[in-house]
């Protein structure tokens, strides 16, 4: 009768294998956390996100504000907090600062968003798929992006003439561009486009 192979295996080796397989699977199942954790780590908090925001110890302070179209929140103690812009762990030390200036020692303010705000782009004119798309919560968008996210241009569409219409403090801008040059530059190829901007592709005229 032919010995089995399990006999001539080394019980310490076996076990020391085992334990490597886990170390390593324990690593790749962690990899995408940590990849998340990264982007929610460098998010710029935007108008309409749904915070949670606690200080250690002051059950009284837990609040959940949403930003408001001006980019601020209101907390207890200290009003009105300007946010938008600042990554989440910026604005939990604005808030800590502000409690630590006139209301409590060493605050331990943690700040989460529990809602992000949806962010739209609207492509019109010659696209295949006209229409309002939104944008990834964390990720950026170049102009030529959008129109992808509206098919591409039709057959009738002009590069060279795209309009982009943005509201910059209350005003509404229209800016120009050249699709045809912006691809041959890599600068110019990655333009971003904002929340809320309205992007048209003018038709050729033959």
């Amino acid at each position: 009768m032919k010995p089995s192979p399990l006999r001539f295996l080394n019980p310490r080796r076996s076990r020391l294998t085992a334990i490597c397989l886990l170390a390593i699977l324990a690593l790749l199942a962690c990899t995408p956390h940590i990849r998340a954790a990264a982007d929610v780590d460098s998010y710029a908090l935007a108008p309409n996100d749904l915070l949670d925001i606690k200080v250690f110890q002051e059950d009284d302070l837990h609040s959940n504000p949403r930003v408001s179209t001006k980019g601020t929140i209101t907390f207890p103690l200290i009003g009105v907090v300007t946010v938008a812009g600042l990554t989440p762990q910026e604005a939990a030390n604005a808030i800590r600062a502000a409690l630590a200036k006139d209301y409590i020692k060493n605050p331990q303010v943690t700040l989460v968003v529990q809602e992000y705000s949806k962010r739209r782009v609207t492509v019109l004119g010659e696209v295949q798929k006209p229409g309002t798309y939104d944008m990834p919560d964390r990720d950026k968008i170049t102009l030529l992006d959008a129109i992808a996210m509206a098919g591409g241009y039709t057959r009738i569409a002009d590069p060279s003439k795209i309009a982009l219409k943005r509201k910059v403090e209350g005003q509404e801008k229209v800016l120009k561009f050249n699709a045809k040059e912006m691809a041959k530059n890599v600068r110019t190829a990655t333009f971003e486009v904002q929340p809320n901007d309205i992007v048209t592709v003018g038709e050729s005229i033959f």
